[in-house]
């Protein structure tokens, strides 16, 4: 089932996705609904209502805002390679991994509001992501696959010149916290509809071209490893929790200038059997009428 929040009619409504329809779910929020119960679509079944809407004529949202955005990363050791060929500043090991936050989060065709004064290397990476599907904590791998809720796709903003700042301490996180830097979506697939989630495409485009290129089957670790790994922490239902991206950011290219984002870019992230999540970039100027304010160095 995919599981989606839009707007219509002047309201935000959750529903769900039935050929080129969505069915209305009578639930407040997303997030309410996989607080129901696990799995999430057996009551989404029992709360569909007669009100229907041609997808076309929907403004999709971000999916959920969960509690809690679990950020796992050097999940993929072709990233970490190719970051050892950049000589990025650190190296890229599995297990890395710190909260997100939940208020830059943006949904499908959102823009991405490029903070000029704060970065000149914007840059982009897909994830592929679970919707925790209910609350938990200390459990081991074998149990973890019960709270997998289902998948969405995350597009992981990241502003590298204050990452590289960042990381002279060993610690990130303001470089890919910043408003609109969150784009999930564009639904949530639940488990049941991808068995396997180790064989799925992974590819991000820029205005049309190529630029990751991958497949879940190259994580080095599983997600029911990542899921447990980090359950000391407690999950709550409706949580996020990501797994890192694949090569090909704009960071570890050959000519990073010229692939960082820029006002003007689409960003179209796409993962085999959940779809794609596309979002524009736009310039400070366009989305507040003001230039953007004086340059700040971090």
């Amino acid at each position: 089932m995919k599981l989606l929040t839009f707007v219509a009619d002047g309201q935000q409504l959750v529903g769900a996705l039935e050929g080129d329809d969505v069915v209305v779910l009578d639930v407040a929020d997303m997030r309410t609904l996989f607080e129901l119960g696990h799995p999430v679509q057996l009551y989404a079944e029992k709360l569909k209502t007669n009100r229907r809407f041609a997808l076309a004529d929907v403004a999709l949202q971000a999916p959920i805002i969960p509690k809690k955005i679990f950020h796992t990363a050097g999940n993929y050791k072709e990233h970490a390679q190719e970051g050892d060929r950049a000589n990025w500043p650190h190296a890229i090991k599995p297990w890395i991994v710190f909260f997100q936050n939940v208020d830059a989060i943006i949904g499908p065709n959102a823009p991405i509001i490029y903070p000029e004064h704060l970065t000149e290397e914007l840059d982009y990476e897909l994830e592929l992501s679970i919707v925790v599907g209910k609350p938990g904590k200390h459990f081991s791998v074998e149990e973890a696959k019960d709270y997998i809720g289902g998948y969405l796709i995350f597009n992981d903003i990241t502003a590298r010149d204050i990452q590289r700042r960042e990381m002279e301490s060993a610690n990130f996180s303001f470089s890919k916290a910043i408003d609109t830097f969150c784009p999930f979506g564009p639904w949530i697939v639940t488990a049941d509809e991808i068995p396997d989630p180790y064989n799925l495409a992974l590819e991000l485009r820029v205005n049309g071209e190529k630029r990751q290129i991958s497949n879940s089957s190259h994580m080095s670790v599983t997600i029911p490893q990542i899921l447990s790994k980090f359950s000391p922490a407690g999950y709550s239902a409706g949580d996020i929790v990501t797994t890192g991206t694949v090569s090909g950011v704009a960071a570890f290219s050959a000519d990073p200038q010229a692939w960082y984002l820029k006002p003007g870019d689409v960003i179209e992230a796409e993962i085999e059997k959940i779809g794609i999540l596309r979002n524009p970039v736009i310039s400070w100027k366009d989305a507040y009428g003001v230039p953007a304010p004086e340059r700040q160095r971090f």
